[in-house]
C-alpha cells in the first residue's frame, strides 16, 4: 500500500492535526511520563505520526506503534492451514495486557475495510475470530475493567470511504468521509477541546439524571422490539469522559454521543430488532432479530449474515447475554448525518444500541466494580467478545422501571423525554 504524502491527501491535513490533539488531549488525557501503545492500519500513518509527536510534546513516555494490514490479514484466510485457523499470538496479547495493568494508555485507531472479509469462508473467520478473541483476553480485560485511560479515533480509509460513498471518485469519498469525521468528531469548530468540554456536560447531566433515577429495568417498545431489559445491582450510568482505575479521567471514544451502563446478565427478557446492519470481522449482518429468556438469546435470525451471528453468538457461554446498554438520541450528529458507516464506533453513535458479551466493571458502583467476583455476584456478564448492535430508531419509546414498578418515560420517539 503506498502512504500518500500529505500534499496529496483530498482533504485538509490541518484536520489531522486538531484530531491527534483531541485524541491525546482529551481522548486520553495522557499523562507526562506515561508510555502509550498506538494500534491502527498502514494507512492511517499520516495520523499516527501526528498523534505521536502530539504525545511526546505532551510528555510521554515512550510511544510503541503495532501496525496492520489488510492484505495481510487476507493471506491468512486464503492460505492457512485449518490447525492454524485456530492459533493466536497469545504473547502479543499478555505483554499488552501486562503494559495496561502497569499505566500504559491504549490508543486504537480505526480506518480499515468493514467488509475485508466479506468474500471469505465464514467458518475460517468464525475460527480465526475465537482463537483471536480468547488470546486477546489478557489484552482486553484491563480495558473492559479500566484498567487504564484508553481511546479510540478514526482515519478516512480509502476501503471504507468507498463503501461509505459508493457512487463517488476515490478521492471525493475519502473527501467526504473525511469531512464527516472532522465534524462529527468536533475538530471543525473554533476550540475542538472547549467544544469537547460543553459537550461532555450534556452527557454528564443525562448520566446523572439516570442514575438518581436507579430504575431497576427498561422496557424498549418499537416495531418488532418488546424487551424488558433488567440493570444490574449497583449498576452505575456513565457517559463520555470517566475515570479509569490509574486515576486520569479520559473520554473513551471519539466520537460518543452515549450514557450506558451494565445489564443484569439473567433478567433480560423479550424480542429485540436490529434497525441498522452490523458489520462484524468483514461481514454485513442484516436483520438482527432475537429473543432473550432470563438474559440468554434462545432464537436468533438475520436476513442477512445469518450464519456469522450465529458463530458469534455461540464464541462462548456469555457470548449470547448482554454486557451493555446504551443509550443515544435519535437526533444524534451522526444520526442526523443519515450515513451508514459500517463502523461500530460510528454507527452505536446513532442509534440506542445493546451488547453482546463481556461488561464494563467499571458500570458498577465503586465498591462493586473493584472485585470480579463482585461484579458476577451484581449481575454483570463475562466473556471473551463485546459486539455492540443498533436497535434505536425514531419509533422506540423506553420507559424507566423502579424497583416498585412505577414508570417513568425515558425516551420517546427516539429522543429524551
Amino acid at each position: 500500500m503506498t502512504i500518500l504524502p500529505d500534499s496529496d491527501l483530498p482533504f485538509d491535513v490541518n484536520m489531522l492535526d486538531r484530531l491527534a490533539e483531541v485524541s491525546i488531549r482529551v481522548g486520553l488525557n495522557l499523562q507526562e511520563g506515561q508510555d502509550l501503545i498506538i494500534t491502527g492500519p498502514i494507512e492511517a500513518l499520516p495520523l499516527i505520526r501526528r498523534i505521536s509527536a502530539v504525545a511526546y510534546k505532551n510528555g510521554a513516555g515512550v510511544v510503541s506503534t503495532i501496525l496492520s494490514d489488510d492484505e495481510l490479514q487476507l493471506t491468512r484466510y486464503k492460505h492457512a492451514s485449518d490447525e492454524s485457523l485456530d492459533r493466536a499470538p497469545d504473547w502479543m496479547f499478555k505483554a499488552m495486557g501486562e503494559a495496561y495493568n502497569d499505566n500504559t494508555a491504549r490508543l486504537a485507531i480505526s480506518a480499515a475495510n468493514p467488509l475485508l472479509l466479506a468474500d471469505q469462508d465464514p467458518v475460517r473467520v468464525a475460527r480465526v475470530g475465537k482463537s483471536m478473541s480468547m488470546a486477546a483476553k489478557p489484552a482486553m480485560e484491563p480495558i473492559t475493567n479500566f484498567a487504564t485511560n484508553w481511546n479510540i479515533v478514526s482515519y478516512p480509509g480509502l476501503a471504507w470511504a468507498r463503501q461509505v460513498f459508493p457512487d463517488k471518485s476515490d478521492n471525493d469519498a475519502v473527501a467526504a468521509l473525511a469531512d464527516a469525521i472532522f465534524s462529527i468528531s468536533r475538530v471543525d469548530r473554533d476550540d475542538p477541546i472547549e467544544a469537547w468540554k460543553e459537550h461532555q456536560n450534556k452527557l454528564t447531566e443525562r448520566q446523572n439524571w439516570m442514575n438518581e433515577q436507579n430504575f431497576h429495568s427498561l422496557h424498549y417498545k418499537a416495531p418488532g422490539t418488546d424487551l424488558v431489559l433488567g440493570l444490574a445491582d449497583g449498576h452505575s450510568w456513565k457517559g463520555g469522559a470517566s475515570t479509569s482505575r490509574n486515576g486520569i479521567t479520559c473520554t473513551p471514544n471519539i466520537p460518543t454521543e452515549e450514557v450506558f451502563t451494565t445489564p443484569h446478565a439473567d433478567r433480560v427478557n423479550g424480542v429485540v430488532r436490529a434497525t441498522k446492519p452490523l458489520v462484524h470481522r468483514g461481514t454485513v449482518i442484516d436483520g438482527i432479530e432475537v429473543r432473550f429468556v432470563d438474559g440468554k438469546i434462545v432464537e436468533a435470525k438475520a436476513d442477512i449474515g445469518e450464519e456469522v451471528f450465529l458463530q458469534l453468538i455461540d464464541t462462548d457461554e456469555g457470548a449470547r447475554k448482554l454486557g451493555e446498554v446504551a443509550l443515544v438520541p435519535h437526533s444524534s450528529p451522526i444520526s442526523s448525518s443519515g450515513l451508514l458507516f459500517y463502523n461500530t464506533l460510528y454507527d452505536e453513535n446513532a442509534s440506542c444500541h445493546i451488547a453482546l458479551g463481556q461488561c464494563y466493571s467499571k458500570c458498577f458502583k465503586e465498591e462493586i466494580g473493584q472485585s470480579p467476583d463482585a461484579v458476577k455476584a451484581a449481575g454483570g456478564n463475562s466473556s471473551n467478545i463485546h459486539v455492540d448492535w443498533m436497535i434505536g430508531s425514531g419509533d422506540l419509546d423506553i420507559d424507566g422501571i423502579t424497583k416498585d414498578g412505577d414508570r417513568v418515560p425515558v425516551m420517546r420517539k427516539g429522543e429524551w423525554t
